[in-house]
């Protein structure tokens, strides 16, 4: 029992297991979405085009029936110019729609995927020839789901069509009264009546798809605990986390130093490369101690953040260095300094009272 439970993936996946997978071309993509985007987009490029295409090949078939009544032969030189004015019709008729729907399709994938490309998806795997696989894969959750959701919108497809015909096959016989214009016009309309029932179908099941696809994606990413403990013994061991741990942990030392620089009693520099600060309390402490210590840029935020807090600054090359070296952040200064520091708290304790005074 206790091996099963260990071995089950019940632990969401972690931030490092999701950008491995994303780097092997594994990332969460609803091809549902995709797939009613492109269907929409042609129909809503000829509701918007439709006219001026539609004009556009009217005038094309009516130069192309021209030349059949006034061209006698065709000859090999007329041939390029023939086979341009066709290419321009077919451009002119259907690159609009092709590319709205190629345009729509990498967006939504660049979207979903979040702008990702992985040549290790289109890398070989001997796994994908293995038709037991294939098997398999057919009868997973996954495959059941995609054979239900099939068979669904082929019904549903069938329902809404026999729907919108059955009321409009009764009407044809009073296509035959109508001037082709007018009977084209409501042949669009009907066709546009279906194809937004259709579509609002389509979305909902998209909707659904979308939803079981991140369920699926997550659930597939799922880690042991095991899996889990193994990726933390790693990431424990790798240098570059460590030193990312590291400068995190001394970042946040050297803020919670530069709060103790406004408490204490004098800062002792020089001049610029070597910053202390030192505090004396009688009450707690048998010495002063150093509450803030750094070397260049450090030490000169030391002495900008004691000036911005009246904190007195003085200078003492050897007095500094000193101390520096000797001392850690939060020690008691050692007894062969108590005389110099001494002689430095006692001045600084004097320009006080005379501050106080005045």
């Amino acid at each position: 029992m206790a091996e099963n439970s260990s071995g089950e993936k019940t632990e969401q996946a972690t931030p490092k297991r999701k950008h491995d997978e994303r780097k092997k071309g594994n990332v969460f993509l609803s091809q549902e979405i995709i797939t009613v985007a492109t269907m929409l987009v042609p129909f809503i490029v000829l509701k918007i085009l439709g006219s001026t295409i539609l004009g556009q090949i009217k005038m094309s078939l009516h130069d192309f029936i021209g030349l059949g009544v006034s061209m006698e032969e065709v000859t090999v030189n007329q041939l390029p110019t023939l086979f341009y004015k066709g290419l321009a019709v077919f451009a002119i008729a259907v690159l609009p729609v092709a590319l709205a729907c190629a345009l729509i399709a990498i967006i939504l994938t660049l979207l979903q995927t979040r702008f990702l490309f992985s040549a290790k998806g289109f890398a070989f795997k001997a796994s994908r020839m293995n038709p037991l696989n294939g098997i398999r894969n057919l009868f997973s959750l996954r495959g059941v789901m995609e054979l239900i959701k099939s068979i669904l919108k082929i019904l549903l497809l069938i329902v809404i069509v026999w729907k919108v015909l059955n009321g409009w096959i009764g009407q044809l016989p009073k296509f035959m009264d109508m001037p082709v214009g007018q009977a084209f016009g409501n042949l669009c309309d009907t066709t546009f009546t279906m194809v937004t029932q259709i579509s609002l179908v389509f979305i909902a099941l998209a909707v659904f798809d979308y939803i079981f696809q991140w369920w699926d994606y997550n659930k597939r990413l799922r880690m042991t605990k095991q899996e889990i403990k193994e990726e933390y013994k790693e990431t424990e061991g790798d240098p570059q986390v460590k030193g990312e741990i590291r400068d995190k942990q001394q970042a946040m030392s050297r803020k919670r130093m530069m709060q103790n620089v406004p408490n204490a009693d004098v800062v002792i520099r020089n001049p610029t490369h070597v910053a202390v600060a030192i505090q004396y309390d009688s009450e707690h402490f048998n010495a002063p101690i150093v509450v803030a210590k750094g070397l260049d840029s450090l030490a000169l935020r030391i002495v900008k953040v004691a000036e911005e807090h009246g904190v007195y600054v003085t200078e003492n090359k050897p007095l500094a260095r000193g101390l520096y070296s000797a001392v850690e952040i939060n020690q008691e200064i050692p007894e062969k300094y108590y005389k110099a520091v001494a002689e430095v708290l006692a001045f600084v304790y004097q320009l006080k009272k005379k501050d106080f005074k005045g």
